[in-house]
């Protein structure tokens, strides 16, 4: 039998890059349903080292935090600024493509 890796290692992994995580949190931005933005975030925050950690960095409470990034969640601006910000990324707003344009 091959051994093999499991994806959210090796995932884990490479969102530890902050170019790596803001190009799979703006492609999972683009999917139409948040929950795919906010599991996404949630990754994020454990390949840099865990919500533990990163409530230490945003001073939000850990308990909100877990809420925020789960499917339930709805972040405010602010907290998704304050998330995002600790762990060296920023919100950004941009055009969108021209074929994206005539939906």
């Amino acid at each position: 039998m091959v051994k093999t890796e499991s994806y959210k290692e090796n995932l884990l992994a490479s969102l530890k890059n902050p170019d790596a995580a803001a190009e799979y949190l703006t492609a999972c931005l683009e999917d139409s349903d948040v929950d795919v933005f906010l599991l996404a975030l949630r990754d994020v925050a454990d390949a840099q080292g865990g919500v533990r950690k990163l409530s230490g960095r945003t001073r939000l409470n850990r308990e909100n935090l877990y809420r925020m990034l789960s499917r339930a969640g709805n972040p405010s601006l602010s907290s998704l600024d304050s998330v995002l910000g600790s762990l060296g990324l920023r919100l950004a707003v941009a055009p969108r493509q021209q074929a994206d344009a005539h939906r």
